[in-house]
């Protein structure tokens, strides 16, 4: 037996595809209020035009199709109608649909003129007519049948012809305001339709029995000469009967035919005998004798017989007596005499038939010649015959085309004045009293129902373009990077300075508490390793690097002595935050050789806190970062802090920041939440790896608390901790 086991410990095992329920819930639970309000604006702009709505009636009449149509008698292939075909009702039913049926129905209810269907003028219009102040406008000329035919147009599109499925019944139906012109105009198309239909059959009858008359007279004249020449041509031939001459001179003929045959075959079997005789000669009896023609022969048959008896009667004889005996003489004497006989019997019947031969070939050239005789007679007698058949059928024919169209003038001379309607009302319509539309509570419903789902599908779609880090769960999920922590977002009302010093304020505890976060995850990670430089940088402008920067050294400036370095040459910003004057000297001082590091250094800008501001923009800010002097100074720098936050240049901006990172024991990544694209951060991250950067995580910006609790709950070290609280972190943060 074959065990499956270890097929089952090699085959690789998929990880399941679940649907995170949770995260597609997250957004729509954000913004439910917003799409419940977007609901009920839709849903009241939807109650206030379906109150604007002005009812619609509908009025149904049924229409039966007759299937046969009575007739005083069958005059179908006048009209053309084959009833008996499903094409017949279906081009009924398009007849009942056409223009010319709504335009004829249009015209006899003088619909022009009902006040549905005159133009109502525009609000605008009616606005301007109400202040005289206002410019009139000029009134444009009317093209009358232009307007005619879109309003005949607008009344044909709420005519309904409805077909009865497996019966001759249609529904005509017509929706309008107005429920008695409904059942007016119902009740008409199915009149017009029946009217229309008769008058086309009147007008087919009295056309056909215009053309039958014409054709009439046309056809008795033809019949009158056709009549005229046959008689002429009798009394030319002199014919009485030349059926019946024709008919006997055919059997004469046929008669001779076979006579002629007859004789034919006689000299034939008389040619070859005489051919026969004179090949052995006419006294060759023993030859002659055995011919078929001597031996059928009566006489000779008989005489043969006598001739076998008495030889039979001489070998007898011969058997008793000798040759002397009388009674054998006697019987030899006998056989003689027989023997001549059938001599002279057959010399007489060769004679006779050499005489037969003769008479033959004379009957046989006399049958030929009343033969030939007879047959030019018949020859003339069946030209006559030919002439006189073709001037019979001539009269036949129009004798039947006259008989035809007169039966046809008479049927439809009869049938002029009978109508027989096509069609019949089952049910005419009545006016109605409740309207079909428009449904407004099923509108309302379907409006909100409808706004709902829009709603959500577009917040779902949003959600799903939106490839922003919005939450510390995103930075792992979507990053696959540590989230160190997060920095709430600031008041609007905030001002400059209460923004940048936050951590020293009593009333944003849990700013404060969320950059120590950040710092106490920096030193776990750091654990067993140096931490001594930190690097800030972010992809782009603007994301609260430099904010993070300063946090990270108030936030590590109780425990230790911590230096700010504004390396972002390009921009600087860190100075002004701190009230440093522009023309305070700084990196690029230092790096150039301009001034010292300690004289550049600016002490205690807060408690344990230095700051070594940018300097003057210089115009290589990349060559001197990439200098083997920056090297020195950071060693120089170590050497008198424990704590160096170096603040760089956005990444994806410039490269100043790739140049730093290799000089660094820990590179902090701002991400500006909500904002920055996640594709961004990965390209930054890619950057930063590829410099050989450490990496040690990711801090986001400016979170909207609200936003986040909303989106994944109560976050414990979110909420902000009393000072007792935090003193005992701090040892924690010493040992790191």
């Amino acid at each position: 037996m074959i065990s499956t086991t270890p097929i089952e410990k090699t085959s690789p095992i998929l990880p399941e595809q679940l649907i995170d329920f949770k995260k597609l819930f997250k957004p729509l639970l954000y913004f439910k209020w917003r799409i419940l309000a977007f609901s009920i604006l839709v849903t009241a702009l939807t109650v206030f035009v379906v109150m604007s709505m002005k009812p619609i009636y509908s009025a149904t009449s049924t229409l039966l199709i007759e299937s046969e149509q009575a007739s005083a008698i069958k005059i179908d292939e006048v009209y053309g109608i084959n009833s008996g075909q499903r094409e017949y009702y279906l081009t009924q039913f398009e007849i009942l649909k056409s223009r010319s049926i709504a335009e004829r129905v249009f015209n006899e209810l003088d619909l022009e003129n009902h006040p549905q269907f005159q133009p109502q003028p525009s609000l605008f219009k009616q606005f301007k007519n109400n202040f005289d102040f206002l410019p009139k406008e000029e009134s444009a000329p009317v093209d009358h049948n232009k307007v005619y035919q879109q309003r005949v147009s607008g009344f044909a599109s709420n005519i309904f012809i409805r077909p009865i499925r497996k019966t001759q019944l249609v529904n005509i139906s017509y929706e309008t305001p107005d429920p008695e012109l409904a059942s007016l105009v119902s009740n008409a198309v199915g009149d017009a339709y029946i009217l229309s239909q008769l008058e086309a059959k009147a007008g087919m009858t009295q056309k056909a029995n215009i053309w039958l008359g014409g054709r009439l007279e046309d056809l008795r004249v033809n019949l009158d000469a056709s009549e005229h020449r046959l008689e002429q041509f009798r009394i030319k031939n002199g014919l009485v009967d030349v059926e019946g001459v024709t008919a006997l001179d055919a059997k004469e003929l046929q008669r001779l035919s076979d006579e002629i045959t007859v004789a034919r075959s006689r000299k034939a079997q008389a040619d070859s005998f005489m051919a026969v005789v004179k090949k052995y000669g006419a006294n060759d009896i023993g030859r002659l004798e055995s011919l078929p023609e001597v031996t059928s022969h009566l006489s000779i048959q008989n005489v043969k017989r006598e001739v076998s008896i008495v030889e039979r009667k001489v070998s007898e004889l011969k058997q008793v007596y000798g040759p002397k005996h009388p009674k054998l003489i006697a019987a030899n004497a006998e056989l003689a005499t027989v023997e001549k006989n059938l001599r002279i019997q057959i010399g007489r019947l060769v004679q006779g038939i050499e005489d037969e031969a003769q008479t033959a070939t004379q009957n046989l050239k006399a049958l030929e010649q009343q033969f030939n005789s007879s047959k030019g007679d018949f020859q003339d007698l069946s030209t006559i015959d030919t002439t006189y058949k073709r001037l019979v059928r001539e009269v036949n024919t129009n004798q039947q085309l006259f008989e035809s169209f007169l039966s046809r003038q008479k049927e439809t001379e009869v049938t002029g004045d009978f109508d027989s309607p096509v069609a019949r009302f089952t049910d005419r319509a009545v006016t109605p009293y409740n309207p079909i539309k428009p449904n407004k509570k099923l509108i309302v419903v379907a409006a909100f129902l409808a706004s709902f789902i829009f709603a959500i599908v577009v917040v779902l779609v949003l959600d799903a373009l939106n490839d922003t880090i919005k939450t510390t769960d995103d930075v792992e999920k979507v990053l696959s990077q540590r989230a160190l922590g997060y920095i709430p977002k600031a008041d609007k009302k905030a001002s400059y300075d209460e923004v940048n010093f936050a951590f020293f304020d009593s009333n944003a505890k849990m700013h404060a508490e969320s950059v120590r976060t950040i710092r106490t995850s920096l030193s776990l990670m750091a654990l067993g390793q140096e931490l001594r430089i930190i690097e800030v940088s972010s992809s782009f402008p603007n994301e609260g690097k430099t904010t993070v920067a300063m946090n990270l050294a108030f936030a590590f400036s109780g425990m230790e002595k911590v230096l700010i370095i504004d390396a972002d040459m390009r921009k600087p910003n860190i100075g002004s935050r701190f009230g440093l004057p522009n023309y305070q000297p700084g990196l690029s001082n230092v790096l150039s050789g301009a001034d010292d590091i300690n004289s550049c250094i600016v002490r205690d800008v807060k408690p344990n806190v230095d700051v070594l501001a940018a300097g003057a923009i210089p115009l290589n800010p990349q060559e001197l970062l990439s200098s083997p002097y920056f090297a020195e100074v950071m060693t120089i720098l170590k050497q008198q802090y424990t704590k160096i936050i170096v603040d760089t240049p956005p990444i994806q901006a410039v490269s100043d920041a790739l140049v730093i990172a290799p000089h660094s024991d820990a590179v902090v990544t701002v991400v500006k939440a909500a904002t920055t694209r996640s594709e961004a951060v990965k390209l930054t991250l890619a950057k930063l790896y590829q410099a050989r950067g450490k990496v040690f995580g990711v801090v986001l910006n400016q979170l909207n608390i609200k936003d986040a609790q909303q989106y994944h709950g109560q976050y414990g070290y979110y909420q902000p901790y009393e000072s007792n609280e935090v003193e005992v972190q701090l040892p924690v943060d010493k040992a790191s």
